[in-house]
């Protein structure tokens, strides 16, 4: 990005683990002085790890050793090992209430684009899933200042950039209160906004979804913090999806619109047509 658009900076966007990295990597380079992010936006993101929910019930000192193994002799976590965790997860939803409408009663439920995207599982490299769990999991490293990048440890409290960050209410993989610590870490102004749905569906809210609402906040580094229950209690409750907040919050932290810059030159060939060679492999 940096060679196609010098002179712009950028809104970094990570989704879950996407947004613990980019945490990471802002803390990085706010470290070294780049201010090449104009703003960070954290979309069911954890960056304290101390209450991360239901997935602690699998992560411990001998299921890691498991894991280390196993990933080992092929290099990855396979991606249907990875989707089986989250199904236990969510066994009611996931496993059960499936096999009971499918294979019990014959009625199929229509696929829809949400389940088509949420079938495409993901593979972790070995040494990235590896040091993901015993790092950020078991020892909460990032949150305790242990975190390392090139040997230096990283603060989330050198971030400078506004902070946009998502929780959703029935998170299970990222619960809200765990997100919502972003606030004790950093001394920015940070923008959370805690929406209705799902770790899923609830990122995944397009304007007209019906059902829909959300809470919201800004809050800068010179006020006092509050509480989870108390920021429910005064955040401004509106209906609908909260994507257009979303975008009204980055128009106003962004500049005048520029053409998109052009990807067709020798330097910046496209390396194949959209949407890539990765969806065709199993």
């Amino acid at each position: 990005m940096r060679n196609v658009v010098p002179d712009q900076k950028v809104h970094a966007v990570g989704y879950c683990l996407g947004g613990t990295l980019l945490s990471v990597a802002a803390a990085a380079m706010a470290c070294d002085g780049d201010e090449y992010l104009a703003t960070i936006s954290l979309l069911a993101a954890q960056v304290d790890f101390s209450e991360a929910g239901e997935q602690g019930l699998f992560i411990n000192e001998s299921q890691v050793h498991f894991l280390e193994d196993l990933m080992r002799s092929q290099g990855y976590l396979d991606t249907r090992q990875m989707a089986g965790t989250f199904q236990i997860l969510r066994s009611s939803d996931l496993i059960w209430s499936r096999i009971m409408r499918d294979y019990i009663m014959g009625e199929r439920a229509p696929p829809n684009d949400l389940m088509a995207w949420n079938a495409d599982a993901t593979r972790m490299p070995a040494r990235m899933h590896s040091e993901y769990l015993r790092q950020l999991y078991l020892n909460n490293d990032l949150a305790e200042g242990r975190f390392r990048v090139d040997g230096r440890p990283v603060a989330l409290s050198d971030i400078r950039v506004p902070i946009f960050a998502v929780g959703t209410e029935r998170d299970h993989v990222a619960p809200w209160r765990s997100a919502y610590k972003i606030y004790l870490l950093t001394d920015t102004a940070v923008t959370f906004l805690l929406t209705s749905g799902g770790h899923n569906a609830g990122i995944v809210s397009e304007p007209g979804h019906r059902g829909r609402r959300y809470s919201v906040m800004t809050r800068t580094a010179r006020d006092r913090y509050l509480d989870p229950e108390t920021w429910v209690s005064e955040a401004t409750r509106q209906e609908g999806s909260w994507w257009p907040e979303w975008i009204h919050w980055l128009e106003k932290r962004s500049g005048a619109p520029t053409e998109p810059p052009h990807l067709g030159s020798p330097s910046y060939t496209p390396v194949c047509d959209a949407p890539g060679t990765y969806v065709l492999q199993r």
